[in-house]
């Protein structure tokens, strides 16, 4: 794999990220309402509000409050949280983690799902067990994160008892059992997408001359899938799970909430709520870069299983 292609792929980022930069300061301005407001309640009178504005210098004009935080943005400062008082970045390093933990696990449980069914299913197309496997993940596809989350968290969690139905943990083994919940809600719903995908693809590739060519040879079925068929058919789907590996990293915003996980998700979601415009502006750069750099891996990945992406 040669330097200028990742070098060229590294250099795509920036204009991607300028552009989150500028839209995210404008609309996180355009929401109705201020956080000051917002924090006081019913105690906001004119003159307390335009006071604290001031301090907090939202009464600047919005180039020259752009202009401050872009300068701090270059010196490392994404500025301090309005309501908590403390910096974003520390709020970003102590949370991240925990967002980040949830989605590798979710993508390992949607990857060691997806593989071996869409295999299954592509091998005995047009059976029952194609049928069966086809139908599972159509309905799983079909019903909203939040929902199945609720139901697995109902089932599971309240009723059987079988994970814990919110929090982290502070061990390793407490963060996986914690977590197992919504890395499976997100998981199932990643498996649904990846499995009609590579189930077509590994169709398509088993009728290809050169799998006949292996049969021919005598070779076993199981040295065939895992030699040729499946590294030809994983290409288009490494694509997809870099895509929504991506929007994993959103759907945490969503299942974070509806099993109070401690990550930045839910930062997010009571940033927004409470206008705290320096928490919603870094989080959102923060996944920004994230989706960015998956993407980036993905289109490595990419050409490590396809040398002729490079050329593109």
């Amino acid at each position: 794999m040669g330097s200028s292609f990742v070098i060229r792929r590294l250099f795509q980022i920036i204009p991607l990220f300028l552009a989150v930069m500028v839209l995210i300061f404008l609309l996180v301005h355009l929401i109705p309402g201020d956080p000051v407001s917002t924090l006081l309640g019913d105690r906001a009178t004119p003159d307390i509000v335009a006071r604290a504005n001031r301090e907090l210098g939202l009464d600047r004009p919005l180039v020259v409050q752009f202009g401050l935080f872009v300068w701090g943005l270059l010196h490392g400062n994404l500025g301090e949280s309005i309501n908590l008082k403390v910096p974003v970045l520390q709020l970003v390093t102590e949370r991240l983690p925990v967002t980040l933990f949830l989605t590798v696990y979710a993508a390992l449980i949607g990857v060691l799902l997806a593989v071996p069914l869409a295999v299954l299913a592509a091998v005995r197309r047009n059976t029952w067990v194609d049928v069966v496997i086809r139908g599972v993940f159509q309905v799983g596809l079909s019903l909203p994160v939040f929902y199945l989350g609720l139901q697995l968290l109902t089932l599971l969690g309240a009723r059987m008892g079988l994970f814990p139905i919110g929090g982290y943990g502070v061990t390793f083994g407490e963060h996986l059992s914690h977590l197992f919940l919504p890395a499976l809600t997100l998981g199932l719903n990643l498996a649904a997408v990846l499995v009609r995908t590579l189930r077509s693809s590994v169709i398509e590739v088993l009728t290809a001359e050169y799998v006949e060519f292996a049969r021919a040879k005598g070779l076993r079925s199981s040295v065939i899938l895992s030699r040729h068929v499946l590294r030809n058919a994983l290409i288009s789907t490494v694509t997809l799970l870099g895509l929504n590996v991506g929007a994993l990293i959103g759907g945490a915003v969503i299942t974070e909430t509806v099993f109070a996980i401690p990550g930045v998700g839910r930062l997010m979601v009571d940033a927004i709520f409470s206008r705290d415009y320096p928490v919603v502006q870094g989080l959102t750069l923060v996944f920004a870069l994230l989706v960015s750099l998956v993407f980036l891996a993905t289109d490595l990945l990419h050409a490590r299983l396809d040398p002729r992406v490079e050329a593109v």
